[in-house]
């Protein structure tokens, strides 16, 4: 089991790269505070306890999406979560891995 996946959601094989390559969407579910430090350029902030009331909102973007965070466990129970919810997501863990590809 990958480090990310002792918090649930992980990636199962697809990778950052190829979601982002298909048009991902990257969602932080950390704080606005923590979202205002440093974040993937172009991500939305959703933080974490706001994602079940954002599931409709979050399938109509009609994207796949990568959930970030600061360590990957936060981003690990949107993944979970959503999962559950049908939307095609993998768990990017700390921020900075996605923004590697995109900044």
């Amino acid at each position: 089991m990958s480090f990310f996946g002792l918090f649930g959601g992980g990636t199962s094989g697809a990778s950052i790269e190829e979601y982002l390559k298909d048009g991902a969407v990257v969602i932080d579910v950390r704080t606005i505070d923590e979202f205002k430090s440093g974040h993937v350029t172009g991500s939305k902030n959703m933080v974490l306890n706001s994602i079940p009331a954002k599931v409709e909102e979050i399938k109509a973007l009609n994207k796949k999406v990568i959930a970030v965070c600061r360590s990957g466990a936060r981003s690990g129970q949107a993944t979970s979560f959503l999962k559950q919810q049908g939307v095609d997501i993998i768990n990017g863990g700390p921020w900075q891995n996605v923004a590697k590809f995109v900044n």
